[in-house]
């Protein structure tokens, strides 16, 4: 199954040279271990700076892969899946016809292989190997432990499910992220144990202990980092289960809305959704209502928000509760009002504004977004002012969408903001002016901020072109862009992307920009810009090269060595590029 998906090359190719060799002194170390394969499934622990896990398995013909390493939870294919798969193709082949060396090879089951082994005891060996295993393993035991209470005549198998909530959730301080992978562990072996009540006999009981132990999850995790996520997915299984467990069990749907209430305004990590949208299916008429009553108490006590006003986490719970019973109703004019409890920024009116263009009237999210203009003229929120400039081009009120795009551009003279402009202003057939007009404005900015002085500046700075080479960039021409470079002072990624477009037809401009900029990336002196100005000292060979200039070249070179002399990785790594860069001029 793994013939095709685990190989030396596909591992390297999905860590990378680094991550691949670092996983590979692992495997030589020997610190991989509990390795199993089991069906579509491969595991094992690696012994790093911690105890790590990791799978792999079959992702529909790709090679699915996690660990518990920082560097995994961020999505990539750390050094510790490299180890474990290097520990599959070390495994050993047997051959499916013994003593034919053109067979083809078959991986052993080791498994397999266990499996025929215990089915040849007798019951006592049997017993003495799982109490073995379970002295030295806690997990073991604790579901041992848990199957034999359960079995137990008379037993209270509610009682006997709390005593397993409470441990595998009780935590003493503070649990880190690298901690909270064994909690997470414990956590997924009661959700193991849990699912085996999913039946009708036991799906009352099973809903009960689920929300008992949601509480208790919820409670610990304001102790957890779960950076990785391990523990929040646990506890979303057990909100599926509860799903599953209501579906069953079919509570009394007015008793169930109150406790889904109840959770919903009062969980604090709130992972699991309680919303009655979430259980419409479960709770019929008779819980939709009970749990809209319950919500409309509490939404009464609530007062319209204020500018000024804090977080407040029981106003945005009760509020995302009332909003979801709105759309769910499809009752527009209730989620409007609802959202008019809270007017406390210029963003608010839009979302109102939307709301109503969403439903198709028009004029209502006109009205909405102009009054949200007319109540924050000056902390305005441009996705407001693009509404309303989209409106105004709509209803042919072509002077007031261009103005409010002007508005935009003097507040931040930006590139972005000149494209708002521009697309505004083209639609409107009055681009040239307003093009003159926009770039007198990005010359006055850049005259204004050069001119500026403060404490720290006392003395007016070079001016910086940056933005006037940007927007010439963008509009492609180069005549303007070479102008605003030798202007002033720019942004040292854009004179390389400028160097890039002057490449084709104007080879030497090209070059002199990158003269400019490989000294300015060799003084941050550090490995990365020494490689990447190496990279561009390249870019400059090549240009050279095709104008047979080499000689020209090595002087440049012998000039670079000779100013940097003092630094010497740089040196090293331009060294390290090749005989030509060693010996330029010897073509």
């Amino acid at each position: 199954m793994f013939d095709k998906l685990i190989t030396r090359d596909m591992l390297k190719k999905l860590a990378g040279a680094e991550a691949f060799q670092r996983g590979e002194d692992y495997f030589s170390a020997g610190v991989i271990k509990r390795f199993r394969v089991a069906g579509d499934k491969i595991s094992a622990c690696v012994e790093g700076s911690e105890t790590y896990r990791v799978e792999l398995w079959n992702d529909n013909d790709e090679l699915g892969y996690d660990c518990t390493c920082p560097r995994a939870a961020d999505g990539f294919f750390c050094k510790h899946c490299v180890a474990v798969g290097l520990a599959w193709l070390s495994e050993p082949q047997a051959e499916n016809v013994p003593g034919s060396s053109k067979a083809k090879k078959k991986r052993n089951d080791p498994w397999q292989t266990i499996q025929d082994y215990l089915a040849l005891q007798q019951p006592e060996v049997l017993i003495a190997l799982v109490l073995d295993a379970a002295q030295r393993d806690d997990r073991l035991y604790q579901s041992l432990l848990l199957k034999a209470e359960r079995a137990g005549v008379g037993n209270n198998v509610q009682h006997i499910f709390r005593k397993a909530i409470n441990k595998a959730t009780r935590i003493h301080g503070f649990v880190d992220w690298r901690e909270a992978g064994g909690f997470a562990g414990d956590l997924e072996q009661l959700v193991e144990q849990l699912e085996e009540l999913l039946k009708p006999d036991s799906a009352a009981i099973l809903v009960e202990l689920l929300e008992y132990a949601i509480e208790r999850v919820e409670d610990a995790m304001q102790n957890i980092d779960d950076s990785n996520g391990e523990v929040g997915g646990i506890e979303a299984a057990l909100g599926a289960l509860h799903i599953k467990a209501c579906e069953l069990a079919r509570p009394d749907p007015e008793a169930l809305a109150e406790r889904l209430f109840h959770m919903e305004m009062t969980l604090p990590m709130g992972i699991c959704s309680f919303n009655a949208t979430t259980y419409n299916a479960i709770l019929g008429e008779p819980g939709l209502r009970r749990y809209r009553e319950l919500a409309e108490v509490q939404w009464r006590k609530i007062k319209p928000k204020n500018s000024g006003d804090g977080f407040d986490d029981r106003r945005w719970r009760i509020t995302n509760i009332m909003e979801s019973l709105a759309r769910a109703s499809g009752d527009v004019e209730e989620l409007v009002a609802i959202k008019a409890r809270d007017l406390s920024s210029a963003y608010s009116y839009l979302v109102i504004a939307e709301i109503w263009a969403k439903a198709g009237q028009d004029d209502k999210a006109l009205d909405w977004a102009e009054r949200g203009l007319q109540a924050f003229p000056k902390a305005t929120d441009n996705r407001l002012r693009d509404f309303l400039v989209t409106a105004y081009l709509q209803r042919k009120r072509n002077d007031e969408a261009l103005q409010l795009t002007w508005v935009q551009f003097e507040e931040r003279a930006t590139l972005e903001y000149y494209k708002k402009l521009h697309a505004v202003a083209k639609q409107m057939e009055v681009w040239t002016e307003q093009r003159e007009r926009a770039l007198a404005r990005v010359a006055e900015v850049i005259a204004r901020d050069a001119a500026a002085t403060s404490r720290w500046n006392p003395k007016p700075t070079t001016p910086n072109y940056s933005l006037r080479l940007e927007i010439a960039l963008w509009e492609n021409d180069l005549d303007a862009a070479w102008t605003a470079v030798h202007a002033g002072v720019c942004n040292r990624g854009l004179l390389l992307a400028l160097a890039g477009k002057l490449e084709p037809t104007r080879a030497n401009d090209a070059l002199s920009l990158y003269k400019r900029v490989i000294p300015l990336i060799v003084e941050e002196t550090n490995n990365t810009a020494y490689a990447d100005a190496v990279k561009l000292i390249r870019k400059v060979e090549g240009i050279m090269g095709t104008q047979q200039r080499h000689r020209e070249f090595g002087d440049y070179l012998a000039e670079l060595r000779v100013r940097f002399k003092l630094k010497r990785n740089f040196i090293k790594l331009l060294d390290g590029e090749g005989d030509y860069m060693k010996n330029p001029g010897s073509n």
